[in-house]
């Protein structure tokens, strides 16, 4: 991936193993990630490992004076519906508190909504908690539509 100024000169570029301690805090900052992430770095560290092994996943941090102040995850999943359609699937998409509202967060789906097309995929897809209405109004005003009922298996 090549870095890439957002507006309000925030760089977003690939994470980096030394990012992680960043990123691992912002997943965990908010109600529903302070119960699911973990303070054992050594999960982190394996799926860094193999995420940025992989160059159909992209981890990426949004970086404003040398802080990282965003990440997302952008994968791309080679699949046969759709007329053999690749799809793009963004996870994880968190903006630190001090950052928010300044479109930030905005900025990052749009760069993934332009990678996606870029690389050739017909669709930029997302899930979201259902516990997270605010996330809900914020993805339907940038166009994303609840099209699908998402369904989960605990293993």
């Amino acid at each position: 991936m090549d870095p890439a100024r957002l507006d309000g000169g925030v760089l977003l570029r690939e994470a980096t193993a030394g990012d992680l301690p960043a990123v691992v805090a912002l997943l965990a900052d908010d109600p529903l990630g302070a119960t699911r992430e973990s303070a054992d770095p050594v999960p982190y560290e394996r799926a860094f490992a193999a995420v940025d092994a992989d160059p159909a996943h992209l981890l990426v941090v949004a970086e404003d004076a040398g802080a990282v102040v965003g990440t997302l995850q952008l994968s791309f999943l080679p699949g046969l519906s759709r007329g053999g359609a690749l799809r793009a699937q963004v996870e994880g998409v968190r903006v630190a508190a001090a950052a928010r509202g300044r479109g930030l967060g905005e900025a990052m789906l749009r760069w993934c909504a332009a990678e996606s097309r870029r690389r050739g995929a017909a669709l930029l897809q997302l899930t979201t908690d259902v516990r997270r209405p605010d996330a809900h109004r914020f993805y339907e005003r940038l166009g994303f539509v609840a099209s699908h009922v998402g369904m989960k298996l605990e293993l």
